[in-house]
């Protein structure tokens, strides 16, 4: 992935510019007008995300406030991430892909243990790269909320239940974000490797955030 590649159709010069490695956490505040694109580098990797207020940290994403807002499940170009008070924190204003996911939460130790059998209860897994994450901020268990998983096809089955299948991404596949309000971004690049939602091989991303621009 070249940098003119990763970087093309942004219209503010880049002021962050971060790989993440496969399975690892990562944070970053986002000011207003500001975009954050997120790149898939190798393709089919699932990135869980969560955001806070930067100025109000009790208000954070709220998946049923997006939800509700847009009466759709996915999150597709124009899609507005709201908070517990309705506001808009972030609109996703391009992706790669057909849509992301809302619905499919976080892998955790008791999650894996549950789905995956025993053996599994050591792997690493999203809610512990999410807590990592968060206690830079002070946040702690009780502050995590139903997160966003970009790139991750969960599929809603005509009986209602919900299936975790391969990815529609694709190396160097890419969305973005502009933030409506100054926030901080909290991602886990998933290190599940028990469901086909990173293909079975976590792999890394690429983290962009780009100035204000006319346009925003």
């Amino acid at each position: 992935m070249s940098e003119d590649t990763a970087t093309v159709g942004l219209a503010g010069a880049v002021i962050h510019d971060e790989i993440v490695a496969a399975r690892a956490p990562w944070s970053h505040v986002v000011h207003r007008g500001e975009t954050l694109r997120i790149v898939d580098l190798e393709g089919n990797q699932a990135v869980d995300f969560l955001v806070y207020s930067l100025a109000d940290d009790a208000e954070r994403y709220s998946a049923q406030d997006t939800i509700s807002a847009q009466g759709n499940l996915f999150l597709t170009v124009g899609s507005v991430l709201r908070s517990n008070e309705g506001a808009a924190m972030m609109t996703l204003t391009e992706t790669s892909v057909r849509y992301h996911d809302t619905i499919g939460g976080a892998c955790s130790c008791e999650s894996n243990t549950l789905r995956y059998g025993h053996h599994t209860k050591a792997q690493h897994a999203c809610v512990d790269n999410f807590l990592l994450a968060n206690a830079a901020y002070g946040r702690t268990k009780r502050d995590m909320v139903s997160n966003v998983n970009w790139f991750m096809n969960v599929p809603v089955e005509e009986d209602g239940a919900l299936g975790i299948v391969d990815g529609i991404s694709a190396p160097g596949l890419h969305l973005d974000l502009r933030a409506e309000m100054d926030v901080v971004v909290v991602v886990s690049n998933c290190p599940q490797i028990n469901n086909p939602c990173n293909g079975f091989n976590p792999t890394p991303v690429r983290m962009i955030v780009t100035a204000c621009s006319a346009r925003s």
